[in-house]
């Protein structure tokens, strides 16, 4: 799906690690919710607490959850699971243009 319609975004944006993350809130009729955002080249830590689905539109990243042995890499076109309650971290090579999904 390249396009929501009917939905709800929220003006004010999601910023983090000093604006080199950024996104906006999609808010869906049916009460789920989606994240679309940009992040710059850099190494990131999220927590969450419900499960996500995190889709990769663009650039290139490795990632893994936290204490996992290996890292995963992801490029546009692809997504990764992440289980609810629990840290992931990202290794973002080039600006990666993403849509996180939350999972309830």
């Amino acid at each position: 799906m390249s396009e929501f319609t009917n939905v709800t975004v929220v003006k004010k944006a999601n910023i983090y690690f000093g604006g080199n993350v950024a996104s906006h809130t999609v808010l869906f009729a049916d009460g789920s919710k989606k994240t679309l955002g940009v992040m710059q080249a850099g190494e990131y830590e999220f927590s969450t607490a419900a499960a996500e689905v995190m889709e990769i539109l663009s650039g290139g990243l490795e990632w893994q959850l936290k204490g996992a042995a290996g890292w995963e890499k992801i490029v546009g076109g692809q997504a990764f699971n992440v289980p609810a309650n629990s840290a992931f971290l990202m290794k973002v090579a080039t600006v990666s243009d993403y849509c996180c999904s939350f999972v309830e």
